[in-house]
């Protein structure tokens, strides 16, 4: 298989599938991502088997039926002068729907970390049945069109739970030592190299450590990569990571340095001699230069960085890196977005992704115009996309600078990311004719002067200040006073509201060397730990002693110390220097009465319509302009 370029779009899961076949939807968005000059695209994972489908959400190719589906994709593929590879994919154990269902198979009966559920222990019978169906796929495949299959041995399913101590305690030949539980792989791979013959090309995915407490290492797979080769491997995708483990590096979020995970590839590359395929949060085509030419790898894997701008390969052949809009590793739309709902994939900061179908190219009929009230990231959005569409748009912010608390976002650890979308987001809206207008206040007055067709509201959330006996005190600010720099952080410091904004700027500030408490009403964190931003989050705090304080509620301020009340029993905490305010927004929307009274054909989005994520608020913002 010759490709064009050693730069490959790395298999993510996309909700775009029904009944097991791929939609219109899909196509549309694979063929944006084909177009835009990659080597090797990866799909998403295909079930082989029946008892290894997450839903009829996967794509299937477990029977004959779903070739002419599959020959769709080949073809969108083909035709945007991209190659093509399917992935292969078992689930076993960590299938929550088979799981409810009493169904779901793997190496051994032990409870899942992530869903803790059993599985039936599968029989040799089984495992023959397994092995064979995904020879069996592979055939299906190569006659669908594809230009080459990868199996998925990573990430914590079947073939890495065989791979794995912790899950596989087997005593017959697919168990005991390291080399032992990696037969199972080695027959996947023999059963499939037999089924297409020599001279179609098989990748293989796999997690190069497992990263859980007393998991595999890559020294590990040194040892058995020779003989994965020998198998019938033709190329190795050097990922990492399991399901239950700690930390999120499958889908490392924005604490992980960009190409973390490349010295792994190096070791493999170290025992093989067929090409090794790097992957691991790289989102700048430069670094993925350097990771050839070092010789860390023989290609480069991107998976996020495509949903964020698709065109990033292109803009970067062009000596247009500065225009590349970079993955910040959110989450949100994404990983998020697909495995915690049944909702497809979209990107929190590029509102094409995933409604590929439904994206206006065409300028708008009438071009009409257009006030954006508040330039923060929904307001910023909608400007972009209104303008884009041919409209006359003019984008008024009240304060002195465009990006509203995308800036104090930024200041916080490891979201610098944010700044530089924002800068990126306001360089786009200014290049493409928006009249930007900053420490520009919109009132009631100005509203009824107004001379537009219609108003997009994103004047964002203003904050709350609870109604709390000594809140008036010196002592007392709020997240934005700490994060611009105008309050220098305490020494003993009680952070009231552990959502969101309060466990950032608790982060911020116990980064700075302060003691923390952070006191939160709800019995439960509203920042759940099974995310990757929340995981690090708790994770760091908890490392830097701050305290966290649940089903309690802040009573009163002292002069040096604060009243709270858990359990129906009081407790003072002394000497506090410092109490800031987090306890949420509430939407600004002011406006909207005026522009209803007036008959002003408007639309509210961001937090101006509910507190909510960058991700809604990008999507609200550019649906909006899309409607005009």
């Amino acid at each position: 298989m010759e490709l064009t370029n050693r730069a490959v779009m790395a298999p993510m899961v996309t909700n775009l599938v029904q009944d097991e076949r791929p939609t219109d939807a899909y196509l549309a968005y694979i063929k944006r991502r084909a177009e835009a000059g990659v080597g090797l695209i990866i799909t998403e994972v295909a079930a082989v088997h029946p008892l290894g489908s997450f839903s009829n959400r996967e794509i299937g190719i477990h029977d004959d039926k779903f070739i002419p589906a599959l020959k769709r994709v080949v073809d969108t593929v083909h035709a945007g002068g991209s190659k093509v590879a399917l992935q292969l994919h078992h689930s076993g154990r960590e299938n929550i729907k088979l799981l409810s269902e009493g169904k779901a198979v793997g190496p051994s009966a032990k409870p899942s970390l992530l869903y803790e559920m059993t599985p039936k222990e599968m029989s040799s019978e089984m495992i023959q049945e397994t092995i064979t169906a995904f020879g069996q796929a592979a055939v299906r495949a190569r006659e669908a069109g594809f230009d080459a299959v990868e199996i998925l041995g990573g990430h914590g399913y079947l073939l890495a739970q065989f791979l794995s101590a912790i899950v596989n305690d087997r005593q017959d030949e697919y168990g005991g030592g390291f080399q032992d539980r990696a037969r199972f792989m080695i027959r996947v791979l023999q059963s499939v190299r037999k089924a297409v013959g020599d001279d179609y090309p098989i990748l293989l995915r796999l997690s190069a450590e497992e990263c859980i407490a007393n998991g595999y290492t890559v020294e590990d797979i040194q040892q058995i990569a020779p003989d994965l080769v020998k198998a019938g491997a033709d190329a190795i995708h050097a990922s990492l990571g399991t399901q239950g483990g700690t930390g999120w590096p499958t889908i490392a979020p924005a604490e992980y340095e960009p190409g973390f995970n490349v010295w792994r590839a190096r070791k493999i590359k170290e025992v093989v001699k067929v090409p090794v395929i790097a992957v691991g949060r790289i989102t700048e085509p430069e670094l993925a230069d350097k990771v050839i030419s070092r010789g860390d790898a023989d290609l480069v894997s991107f998976g996020r960085q495509f949903l964020a701008d698709p065109d990033f390969l292109l803009k970067a052949r062009e000596g247009r890196s500065a225009y590349i809009r970079k993955c910040v590793a959110c989450n949100q739309g994404c990983i998020e977005r697909v495995f915690f709902t049944p909702d497809p994939i979209r990107c929190a900061i590029n509102p094409e992704t995933g409604q590929e179908l439904a994206y206006p190219i065409a300028p708008s009929k009438t071009a009409r115009v257009v006030w954006v009230i508040g330039a923060g990231p929904a307001g910023l959005t909608a400007a972009y996309e209104a303008a884009r569409l041919g409209h006359k748009v003019t984008l008024f912010e009240k304060e002195d600078r465009a990006g509203g608390n995308l800036f104090y976002t930024s200041r916080t650890p490891f979201k610098e990311g944010y700044g530089k979308w924002m800068e990126w987001l306001i360089g786009q809206v200014k290049k493409i004719g928006v009249d930007l207008r900053t420490s520009t206040f919109i009132d009631d007055a100005f509203i009824k002067q107004a001379d537009c067709d219609v108003v997009i509201l994103a004047t964002g959330g203003e904050r709350v200040f609870p109604k709390i006996k000594g809140i008036d005190r010196p002592i007392v600010c709020d997240p934005w006073h700490i994060l611009n720099g105008t309050r220098t952080p305490g020494e003993n410091v009680v952070v009231v509201g552990a959502g969101l904004i309060g466990m950032e700027t608790a982060d911020f500030i116990a980064e700075q060397g302060s003691h923390v408490t952070l006191i939160e009403q709800l019995k439960k964190s509203p920042i759940k730990s099974y995310t990757a931003h929340g995981y690090m989050l708790h994770e760091r705090l908890g490392k830097r002693g701050c305290r966290l304080l649940l089903d309690t509620r802040l009573e009163s301020i002292q002069k040096d110390a604060v009243t709270v009340v858990s359990n129906n029993n009081k407790k003072t905490i002394t000497g506090i220097d410092q109490v800031v305010i987090a306890v949420g927004m509430k939407p600004r929307d002011h406006l909207r009465k005026i522009l209803e009274e007036k008959g002003i054909r408007h639309y509210v989005v961001g937090d101006a319509s509910k507190v909510q994520r960058i991700f809604e608020a990008t999507q609200e913002g550019a649906r909006a302009a899309w409607v005009i």
